[in-house]
C-alpha cells in the first residue's frame, strides 16, 4: 500500500452510483414488492453497509478507513427498465472513501442481480462510476487558492550562511510550493541575526510577496531568534497555523511541541515561520498547503 503517514486528516466525501436494467415486468413486480426472495431494497441496503465497510478487505491496496457516514438511495426508472443506486459516504481520515462508495453501489447492485435472476434472466448491472470525491490536497476548492501565487523562502542558519552546512529545509519548502503551482521567486539565506531577519522580511512585505517562510530559529536554543523576531513585526499574529503546524508534526514526532514557529501578516504578505529541519520543515508546510493561501482572499475582503 502506499505511504500515507505524510497525509493530513481531512474530512472526505464521496457520493457514487450505479444502474441495474432489466425488463419492464420485473420493474413492475419490484414496484408491487412481488418477488420470489422477499424485500429487495431493505437487503441491498444492508449489504452495501456490509460491504462498503468490508472494502479494504476486498481491495488489496485500499487502506482501512473509518466511515463516519455512510447512506444509500434507491430510484426505480421505468422509462429505463432500471434501478438506480447512489451512495454517499464520510470520513474524518487521511485518504479518500470513494472506495468504499463505490463498494456499497456494486454490492448493492450484485445483491439486485441475486434477488431479481428467478425472474429476469437479462439483468445487467452497468455504468458503476464515481460522481464526485472531496477533501485532501486533490480538494479543487482548496487548491485553487495556491494557484498563481508566489513566495519567497528565507533560511535563518549561521552555519548554511558561513557555508558549513548546505541548505536542505529551503530547497525542501520550494519543491512543495512548486508542486501546488507556487512560483518561488528566490531562497535566501542569512545568519541568525534579527536585523538581518527583519530587513529581509520587511523588504519583501513591501514587495507584496504572497508567501514568505522563514525557515530555521523556532527551536529554544540561544541563536534561535526567528521567532521573536518576526512576531515584533507581525501586523495581526494568525495563531491557528503554528497551532495545526504542531499538531500535525507532534503525530509524527514528540519533539514538535518544543517548536515555536509563528505565523501572521504584514500589510498583503503571509508570513509563516517553520522549523530549520528538513524533516521538520517539510511537515509544518504539508499541514498548511495548500489552504494557507485562502488567507489571500480574506486579506482582499473578498470573504470565505
Amino acid at each position: 500500500m502506499n505511504d500515507i503517514t505524510g497525509k493530513r486528516t481531512t474530512l472526505r466525501y464521496a457520493e457514487a452510483e450505479g444502474f441495474v436494467y432489466c425488463n419492464a415486468e420485473t420493474i413492475n413486480r419490484v414496484k408491487t414488492n412481488n418477488l420470489p426472495k422477499g424485500d429487495l431494497f431493505g437487503v441491498a441496503k444492508a449489504a452495501a453497509l456490509l460491504g462498503s465497510k468490508k472494502t479494504a478487505e476486498l481491495i488489496p491496496h485500499c487502506h482501512p478507513v473509518p466511515i463516519d457516514s455512510f447512506s444509500i438511495q434507491f430510484e426505480i426508472l421505468e422509462e429505463k427498465n432500471a434501478i438506480r443506486i447512489q451512495t454517499e459516504a464520510k470520513s474524518i481520515g487521511k485518504t479518500g472513501i470513494e472506495m468504499e462508495a463505490l463498494t456499497g453501489v456494486t454490492v448493492a447492485a450484485l445483491v439486485i442481480y441475486d434477488l431479481l435472476k428467478p425472474i429476469d434472466k437479462q439483468i445487467e448491472i452497468s455504468s458503476v462510476r464515481l460522481l464526485q470525491k472531496k477533501g485532501g490536497k486533490t480538494d479543487a476548492q482548496i487548491s485553487k487558492f495556491a494557484k498563481g501565487s508566489n513566495a519567497k523562502i528565507l533560511v535563518c542558519s549561521d552555519t548554511c550562511f558561513a557555508g558549513k552546512k548546505e541548505d536542505g529545509s529551503g530547497n525542501a519548502i520550494a519543491e512543495l510550493l512548486a508542486k501546488e503551482g507556487v512560483e518561488v521567486l528566490e531562497i535566501k539565506i542569512v545568519p541568525d541575526e534579527p536585523t538581518e531577519i527583519q530587513n529581509s522580511v520587511t523588504t519583501w512585505a513591501l514587495e507584496n510577496v504572497d508567501l514568505i517562510i522563514t525557515t530555521g530559529g523556532t527551536g529554544l536554543g540561544p541563536r534561535d531568534n526567528t521567532t521573536d523576531t518576526i512576531k515584533q513585526i507581525l501586523d495581526s499574529e494568525i495563531p491557528g497555523v503554528a497551532e495545526v503546524m504542531r499538531s500535525f508534526g507532534q503525530d509524527r514526532t514528540p519533539f514538535a511541541m518544543l517548536s515555536r514557529s509563528i505565523a501572521g501578516r504584514i500589510k498583503k504578505s503571509i508570513v509563516v515561520s517553520v522549523p530549520g529541519s528538513t524533516n521538520g520543515a517539510k511537515e509544518s508546510m504539508t499541514a498548511i498547503l495548500p489552504a494557507i493561501f485562502h488567507a489571500k482572499k480574506m486579506m482582499r475582503g473578498e470573504g470565505h
